[in-house]
């Protein structure tokens, strides 16, 4: 495995821009302090759990409970274990169910672990072997696991790596048809765009008008 001095140089700026969103989002999430954008650290309290599951509008897709089944309009519940994530067979609903934080943590950190799968592991992993769970705390070192597992992907890849087409064998995209440097773009516009979102629920969260708490079912337990 190589390291990021050795790495091809038109992989060096996607890396970096990986490292900076996920370093970014964890700080959000995390705390103690995350980079305000410019350098300038700001104070961030680390996320709880009733606002990890907080469902701002009717009708969310979440994380639930296998026994309790999917939400609305969700037809399955993806993942293995007691948890799961709200999905449902294509087509999708239309217009897209509002999605929680946890939602889509949980679908960042899936991504990311089944991907390096398919990159440098068994190339077996699909959406239905990730374990999903109801805690804040769990859920943040799922994805400092899976961002850590995807980085080390990209580490071994070197420049003919990055134009081989089908290098990534992930099964839940167009994967198999790319060179591998336009999977990176994708990996990381998935994480800066769902790092966003997730910072904007959090931001709505704090202000008491919209935060009252998980509007669902009890998950306490």
């Amino acid at each position: 495995m190589g390291d990021q001095n050795s790495a091809p140089a038109r992989l060096v700026p996607l890396l970096d821009q990986f490292d900076f969103g996920c370093e970014r989002l964890l700080g959000r999430i995390g705390g103690p302090v995350v980079d305000s954008g410019n350098g300038v650290e700001v104070e961030a309290a680390p996320m709880t759990d009733a606002e990890y599951l907080w469902e701002p509008v009717p009708d969310c897709w979440s994380v639930r409970r296998r026994a309790d089944g999917p939400g609305a309009r969700a037809t399955l519940l993806v993942g293995a274990g007691d948890w799961g994530r709200d999905s449902a067979e294509s087509p999708h609903p239309e217009p897209p169910p509002f999605t929680t934080l946890a939602w889509r943590l949980t679908h960042l950190s899936e991504m990311l672990a089944v991907r390096a799968d398919h990159v440098n592991g068994t190339h077996t992993l699909t959406k239905d072997d990730y374990r999903a769970g109801p805690d804040a705390a769990g859920s943040i070192a799922r994805f400092s696991a899976a961002a850590a597992s995807w980085r080390d992907a990209l580490l071994a890849a070197d420049d003919t790596v990055l134009d081989r087409v089908g290098h990534c064998t992930y099964p839940h995209g167009s994967d198999p048809e790319e060179p591998f440097v336009d999977v990176i773009w994708w990996v990381n516009q998935e994480v800066l765009h769902h790092g966003a979102e997730i910072a904007l629920l959090r931001d709505l969260f704090r202000d008491g008008r919209f935060a009252a708490g998980p509007t669902a079912r009890d998950h306490e337990g």
